[in-house]
């Protein structure tokens, strides 16, 4: 697994808990990625890694199905931990 490269940015206040859900479910980003776009989100493996590393906004639709796909409600990708 890569580590993160960059610290973490202000754009969104999900994307530290998408990407600690994710690592904690053992799902890749590609793959992560591929459920996304089965969902009909046209996203691509920079975009999202900014989301994930809160560097771009997300989109309501995005933060949807990120919640949907990792199995968790929607308001847990807004709490703090």
């Amino acid at each position: 697994m890569k580590t993160r490269k960059r610290p973490y940015g202000d754009c969104n206040m999900v994307g530290r808990n998408i990407e600690r859900l994710r690592l904690e479910q053992g799902i890749k980003q590609k793959d992560f990625i591929s459920k996304l776009q089965v969902y009909g989100l046209d996203i691509n493996p920079t975009s999202y890694s900014k989301l994930e590393g809160q560097v771009r906004l997300a989109t309501d639709k995005e933060v949807f199905y990120c919640a949907k796909i990792l199995g968790v409600k929607t308001q847990e990708l807004f709490d703090e931990e």
